[in-house]
């Protein structure tokens, strides 16, 4: 072997040895992908994705999805081939690992934290749903810290009727009128526990990392002969589908058809009080709703810039602030009365 076919023969073997290195090692990214979608007026495993008893229901027609993100798992690494497979296709994305899973959190910690988002998400979108079609209902307490100042004193399911001496009719009163005392100051709670009524005094302490924020240590959710219940098993987590579930279940609690039979898909934070909320992947999430059929898709105003970099045809991009502005826009759509707000350039 002449030194110029040994040399050519070793640099095969090396590009060889390096390129199957390549192939397995992982790169410090996850990939972000569209994700499977749900029918929230429709049915998942022989049961109603969304279930309500308690009160009168009424038939529905279309399809509301929610919408997903597929992401690298957090016990999955990448590789480089994969990686650039992402970056070359226009509907995913690359980002930092760390920026997705914090180093300190373990894939158990995140997958607790996203189960505990999506029960969050739903308890806020039955409150909303509920105050948009004018169901009354009462806050309770949800869940009590472990050793903070309510601890022994409040117990999940006490239904809270005043808060020094001020009646609170509905979820986010509870927290403001906490918010209204100093640390360390009484908070009166006028609660019914077990058909009878007590009061309850809590010291207010402060919030961890905010000092001047009084809190007590609870969380707040619906005491309603409404029960709603959201049957999706346990493959989606996430705060993302609050605005979803709550179109439904206003859907399902008001006559007339809110869709009017359209396909509509859309995604989004929500509070009890019904506000619209950011969320990550919109791009996605479009492309997602679009290989669906959707034809509508309800877009969070402040995602409307990146909406409209998602590069997918054939989908009306609605904009909305509140519940009340998702509920006018079907209706509108759905009529085929008047414009709706549009995300536009």
């Amino acid at each position: 072997m002449t030194r110029r076919t040994a040399t050519l023969v070793t640099a095969i073997i090396v590009l060889v040895f390096s390129l199957g290195l390549v192939t397995v090692f992982p790169v410090p990214f996850v990939s972000f992908s569209p994700g499977p979608v749900k029918d929230t007026l429709g049915s998942a495993n022989g049961k109603p994705v969304i279930g309500i008893t308690g009160h009168e229901t009424f038939p529905t027609s279309g399809q509301l999805d929610l919408t997903t993100v597929s992401v690298t798992s957090p016990d999955r690494d990448l590789t480089l081939p994969q990686a650039m497979r992402n970056w070359l296709d226009p509907h995913h994305d690359l980002f930092p690992r760390d920026v997705i899973y914090p180093p300190e959190q373990s894939a158990d910690e995140v997958e607790q934290q996203n189960t505990a988002e999506m029960t969050g998400s739903q308890d806020s979108a039955i409150a909303a749903a509920l105050q948009a079609a004018k169901v009354p209902y009462h806050p309770k307490v949800a869940s009590v810290a472990k050793d903070s100042p309510a601890d022994g004193k409040l117990k999940p399911g006490d239904v809270v009727l005043k808060v020094d001496g001020v009646v609170a009719a509905q979820v986010p009163q509870v927290g403001e009128l906490v918010r209204k005392n100093k640390v360390g100051e009484n908070v009166s709670f006028l609660i019914r526990r077990g058909g009878a009524e007590q009061t309850v005094v809590v010291k207010a302490a402060a919030t961890p990392g905010e000092p001047a924020r009084p809190m007590v240590g609870i969380t707040i959710g619906v005491d309603s002969p409404v029960k709603v219940s959201v049957n999706l098993g346990q493959d989606i987590g996430g705060p993302s589908a609050g605005t979803a579930f709550a179109l439904a279940i206003y859907d399902k609690l008001t006559p007339g058809p809110l869709l009017g039979g359209k396909h509509v898909a859309g995604t989004g934070t929500i509070d009890a009080l019904g506000q619209v909320g950011a969320i990550g992947g919109i791009q996605q999430k479009i492309a997602g709703a679009k290989d669906d059929g959707a034809t509508v898709f309800l877009v969070p105003a402040p995602n409307c810039e990146a909406a409209l970099h998602a590069g997918v045809d054939g989908i009306q991009l609605v904009k909305i602030s509140t519940l009340n502005d998702a509920i006018g826009a079907l209706k509108a759509l759905a009529a085929g009365t008047g414009d709706v707000p549009a995300c536009t350039r």
